[in-house]
């Protein structure tokens, strides 16, 4: 037994660090696109389709959920460009990821960032998705300060929290927790959200 057990522990050797409990979050991927436009660099958002049960009509990056255990976090990300775009993998130059997203809402998110090489004015996006597509110029964005506020989360035990297992109990004090939410507009249009996380992400790493 004790032998079993010594060769258990040993496994933490070969161990790859992740995010602490990843085994059950859900993981998703998404493509940053660029474009070129008139020989200047713009990046292609997605308003998800109004019919849509989740986040209907918010402005978001093309993506969605990596199929556990067939795909990784690239191939996701080019596979839900090419199906909300409707373009072939060979319009995509992938130029690398950018930093993973671990959200409250216990998902992971990998951004990769790619080119375009197609005329934005050919790209017809998936209407079961997406209901229009839009550009904004990285020069706009490297040159805009976006809004930030802070969202602030209140600490609520269950009922039948075992406060008597805890030191102070029921005065235990808990350590406030927030999170930054970033906005970005242009035109009309209000990009926020893990969206707009991402593009800060990308705009800090090239500026």
């Amino acid at each position: 037994m004790k032998d079993d057990l010594m060769a258990r522990i040993q496994k933490v050797t070969n161990n790859r660090p992740h995010v602490l409990g990843h085994k059950h979050f859900q993981s998703y991927s998404v493509l940053l696109p660029l474009i070129k436009i008139n020989d200047d660099i713009h990046i292609i958002f997605e308003k998800r389709a109004e019919h849509l049960r989740r986040q209907p009509g918010e402005i978001c990056f093309p993506g969605g959920r990596i199929e556990k255990g067939q795909e990784d976090s690239q191939t996701a990300a080019l596979r839900e460009a090419t199906e909300e775009l409707r373009i072939t993998e060979e319009d995509i130059n992938l130029v690398g990821p950018l930093d993973f997203f671990v959200s409250s809402s216990d998902s992971i998110i990998y951004p990769f960032v790619g080119w375009i090489e197609k005329e934005f004015a050919e790209i017809s996006p998936n209407p079961d998705e997406v209901s229009e597509i839009f550009t904004v110029p990285v020069s706009f964005l490297l040159n805009t300060e976006p809004k930030i506020y802070q969202i602030h989360y209140r600490i609520e035990p269950e009922d039948n929290f075992p406060y008597h297992l805890i030191p102070d109990g029921k005065d235990y004090n808990w350590r406030p927790r927030n999170m930054k939410e970033y906005f970005y507009c242009y035109e009309d249009k209000v990009i926020w959200g893990m969206t707009a996380r991402m593009l800060n992400e990308f705009l800090e790493n090239i500026n």
